[in-house]
């Protein structure tokens, strides 16, 4: 499941953005989440880097849909 959905963020890389609307924004925005959780559960036995790491993610996807 990991390497399909990789695969559907990079093919969707650039659609998704708060400047192409409510709806895209919301799936952008959710697509960000469920990345966030895949770095949380694939990182689970060490959790202050799983916290790090999906705190960043979070962050730095939420950064770049607010700027597409």
């Amino acid at each position: 499941m990991r390497i399909a959905w990789l695969a559907w963020l990079g093919r969707h890389f650039t659609e998704y953005g708060y400047s192409q609307g409510l709806l895209r924004g919301a799936i952008g925005t959710l697509a960000v989440l469920v990345t966030a959780l895949l770095v949380w559960f694939t990182l689970h036995r060490n959790r202050p880097l799983a916290v790090g790491l999906s705190g960043l993610v979070s962050a730095l996807g939420i950064g770049w849909l607010a700027f597409h």
